[in-house]
């Protein structure tokens, strides 16, 4: 399955400036997906980080992980546009940054689905630019439905 940025905006509720998975190019259900971010001097970030010297930040990074395994996780669990659903970013282990990310690069997040327990989803995620991982670490999704307490 593929995705334009008008279909991953029906699954994240984020938007401008943080939305930050451009494409997806493969999604399989439940065990993998492939997508897209692409960093340009015009984020606003760059002002201040650094001047002179602009750096994606690492944690912006994670994000753009975790919004790709967001919408790994949304098809999988078989959640309807529009109904409230949200996709919480609830752990982090193992984060290790291998090079800087900067404007010009296009990342390619890939993310494999782990185990799925009561709306808890376990997922191994690399970031890279140009075939060289950028990032690399493991994940944790909590999925809350409409009215449901975090």
């Amino acid at each position: 399955m593929k995705m334009d940025i008008q279909e991953i905006m029906r699954k994240l509720p984020h938007r401008y400036p943080i939305i930050l998975v451009d494409r997806v190019l493969e999604l399989v259900s439940g065990e993998r997906v492939v997508a897209l971010k692409n960093v340009t001097i015009n984020e606003p970030y760059f002002t201040g980080h650094f001047p002179g010297h602009p750096v994606m930040p690492g944690v912006l990074i994670i994000e753009s992980l975790a919004q790709a395994c967001a919408i790994l996780a949304f098809v999988t669990m078989e959640a309807k546009e529009g109904d409230g659903t949200l996709f919480y970013f609830a752990g982090i282990d193992a984060a290790r940054f291998k090079k800087p990310v900067i404007p010009g690069d296009q990342l390619r997040l890939e993310a494999e689905m782990g185990r799925a327990k009561r709306g808890i989803a376990k997922f191994t995620a690399r970031a890279l630019v140009d075939g060289q991982v950028v990032c690399e670490t493991e994940m944790i999704c909590a999925v809350r439905k409409p009215n449901e307490a975090p």
